[in-house]
């Protein structure tokens, strides 16, 4: 674009006085598309946030692979041996054994209720453990050592601990459905019962754990689960929790049927496919923002060129070219687009990273498991923002730059 086209553009924007600063209707559609780009990145920041501190709350007991096994028992029978090819693996930096099963948890009330037991190693054997369930022991530890110096011990979930009025040093028994015979004499089944000695409470500030997980030294799970020397399978833990996919499809084809490897992503697809839905719908919503203010834009220009038709009439009737009448216009489109993304990303920016330093919008831990609006912002998300913004804007300036491009000289001059 020449000089002259950019210097009549810029007389466009300004107001009809003559006067430096733009017209009113350009600072209202500039307006329009700082506020939707601004609402576009703190929400995105805040919807990061959410995902971000869901996902790490989740992980907390969740690992980043498990090995597991298919067949009806669903059990891994010769894990030492898998154990061992785990641990070489590349990508695998740390790795144990693992029970999961399900009973009914009382501590000698009238209440019970069926919760999540995990088995696990007493210890991470002086390494980082495979999750980081271990570091949010908020009474006692993961050690399971019972008062009668066995590995009897369990240890509850702040929710359940407080539902069952079970602490540490209290009895809770466990029923597990494994193993049950029938019984002739009562014609029903006879489950087996065990007690265990509450050692230590988690606080994890999930739901799902804290409310219903119990967990239990690894042959104390295997005892209850009547697995004998078998587990589960094996969790993993990865140099980086992105790589996961990969090495667990490499782990899976390396030792082939019948073992097969979840990651993280798998464990809980449901849940992260519906954050990312949510992601994308608030997206396309707030982006509507930026198209109502791109509106706003054509109306703008549309205004212009009605306002200005005699002055283009007389540009055309001086030998200017069509071409130099649209840049013109699109010239004025861009110039409302860079100002109002520049403006809505200075803004968004400010008050994204004002809500997460200063924490204005408070919220219940009771119910949201945390005590602020966590805002997360991710380079490629604010980068996407301004791009479609900009493109909007420049999208919008086209009709009203090729109308502008289209009068005649001498019905223009002549229009009133």
């Amino acid at each position: 674009m020449s000089r002259l086209e950019w210097s009549i553009a810029w007389r466009y924007l300004r107001s009809r006085r003559g006067a430096k600063l733009l017209s009113f209707i350009s600072v209202i559609a500039i307006g329009g598309v700082m506020v939707g780009v601004s609402a576009l990145i703190v929400i995105m920041g805040v919807m990061n946030g959410l995902q971000h501190d869901l996902r790490e709350k989740i992980l907390v007991g969740s690992p980043d692979i498990r090995l597991l096994t298919f067949g009806d028992d669903l059990k891994l029978a010769d894990w030492d041996r898998v154990l061992d090819t785990v641990r070489k693996h590349p990508g695998i930096v740390a790795a144990s054994p693992f029970v999961l099963t399900q009973g009914l948890a009382s501590a000698g009330h009238d209440y019970a209720e069926g919760v999540y037991l995990v088995g696990l190693v007493p210890e991470p054997n002086g390494v980082k453990g495979v999750t980081a369930i271990r570091d949010h022991a908020i009474a006692g530890d993961f050690s399971f050592k019972s008062s009668d110096g066995r590995l009897r011990g369990v240890v509850l979930g702040k929710l359940l601990a407080s539902r069952l009025n079970a602490y540490p040093s209290d009895k809770v028994t466990l029923v597990s459905p494994a193993g049950a015979k029938m019984n002739a004499a009562l014609g029903s089944f006879m489950p087996r019962m065990y007690q265990y000695e509450v050692t230590g409470l988690f606080d994890t500030g999930m739901y799902e754990y804290d409310n219903s997980y119990i967990y239990m030294w690894l042959e104390a799970a295997q005892e209850f689960a009547g697995l004998t020397d078998a587990v589960t399978g094996i969790e993993a833990r990865t140099t980086d929790r992105w790589i996961a996919p990969e090495v667990s499809a490499s782990l899976a084809q390396k030792l082939g049927f019948p073992y097969r490897a979840v990651d993280w992503q798998q464990q809980n697809s449901s849940l992260f496919q519906a954050l990312k839905l949510e992601k994308l719908g608030m997206s396309i919503i707030l982006l509507l923002i930026v198209i109502v203010a791109a509106f706003n834009i054509v109306s703008t220009l549309t205004m212009v060129v009605t306002d200005k038709t005699r002055e283009i009439g007389i540009l055309k009737a001086m030998g200017m070219p069509s071409k130099s009448i649209r840049n013109i216009f699109f010239a004025q489109g861009l110039v409302i687009g860079l100002v109002g993304t520049g403006l809505g990303l200075l803004l968004g920016l400010l008050t994204a990273l004002a809500l997460d330093k200063y924490k204005f919008i408070s919220l219940d831990p009771q119910v949201y498991f945390i005590d602020h609006l966590p805002v997360a912002l991710e380079p490629l998300d604010v980068a996407a923002i301004v791009l479609a913004s900009l493109a909007i804007a420049a999208l919008a300036t086209l009709y009203p730059a090729r109308q502008a491009s289209r009068l005649f000289p001498v019905d223009a001059i002549r229009h009133d």
